[in-house]
């Protein structure tokens, strides 16, 4: 499991057996989880974070969004 950045409380990362999906990164804060897709952003789902939380971390995932797109091509040789 790749980690991409820790960002204040998040961790992003992605796994290596999520080859076949469209490009996304998972978020982690305690028991907390979400997945954006990359490419456009967007969330797919949220498990524990507020709203609030979920537009600050989307945020994030845009301002990120063209480097993570490059390590998850980078990673799986696309």
């Amino acid at each position: 499991m790749p980690t991409l950045a820790v960002i204040g409380p998040y961790r992003f990362s992605f796994f290596s057996v999520d080859r076949n999906e469209p490009a996304h990164v998972h978020v982690w804060r305690d028991d907390s989880s979400a997945k954006f897709w990359l490419n456009p952003v967007a969330l797919a789902y949220s498990k524990g974070f507020s709203t609030k939380e979920v537009h600050r971390i989307q945020t994030l995932v845009i301002e990120y969004q063209q480097p993570w797109l490059e390590k998850w091509n980078g990673y799986f040789g696309r």
